[in-house]
């Protein structure tokens, strides 16, 4: 089959709405990620074991299922319990908790390669719990962990495609649209290829310069 640019400029359009909704989808999974992340982390360190253990499960429980089967699960099985969630949303927040349980062991690491000296100095100061967390621990946690994190956020990227599985009318589905549509399966998905490769190039470039400016965390 010939390449026809001409093709190609007619269905660009659409394949850049797919960009549009992809690269919302990974930004606001990645917000999600990081919030359920610190969340799951801190809840580990809870003196109270049952927390502790419940969240240790619950993540160990996300981590150990696939995250394809996550997504049918909050878009297709929640309805049936009266959770009826738009397909961007519940594409979000299954992005947001399967990473989240991977970004909680950056931060749990970051956490604990903070000196135990600082912890004291806080305790000294009479600092409560939430001024020494702000003000004392995540602010030198945090930034060894952004390549780290960073690494994670271009993998959810990647992963994007599997939206198209509840409806979600990102890059792959919308490729998949219009090859089904014109019967034409070598110009769209060499598009989406193509947008996939700059996209995360652009993404690892960005990532160098974090672990450049802030180091490498090593997992």
């Amino acid at each position: 089959m010939d390449w026809d640019w001409n093709f190609v400029w007619e269905i660009m359009p659409t394949l850049i709405q797919g960009v549009k909704i992809t690269i919302l989808a990974t930004i606001l999974g990645s917000i999600l990620a990081a919030i359920v992340g610190l969340g799951i982390a801190l809840a580990r360190r809870s003196e109270n074991r049952l927390v502790a253990r419940s969240i240790g499960w619950f993540a160990e429980f996300i981590r150990g299922t696939p995250l394809l089967v996550q997504l049918y699960f909050i878009f297709y099985v929640l309805p049936d319990i009266g959770i009826l969630l738009p397909p961007l949303v519940a594409g979000v927040i299954g992005l947001g908790l399967h990473y989240g349980t991977y970004t909680a062991e950056v931060y749990r690491a970051g956490i604990d390669n903070v000196p135990r000296g600082q912890w004291e100095a806080a305790k000294a100061c009479n600092l409560n719990g939430r001024h020494t967390w702000t003000h004392i621990i995540l602010p030198q946690a945090i930034p060894p962990m952004i390549p780290a994190l960073a690494n994670y956020f271009i993998a959810m990227f990647k992963e994007t495609p599997l939206l198209s599985a509840i409806t979600v009318l990102e890059l792959m589905n919308q490729a998949k649209s219009v090859a089904n549509t014109y019967y034409r399966y070598i110009e769209p998905m060499t598009l989406v290829g193509a947008f996939f490769l700059v996209i995360s190039l652009c993404s690892v470039v960005l990532l160098r310069w974090l672990e450049h400016r802030y180091g490498r965390i090593e997992r």
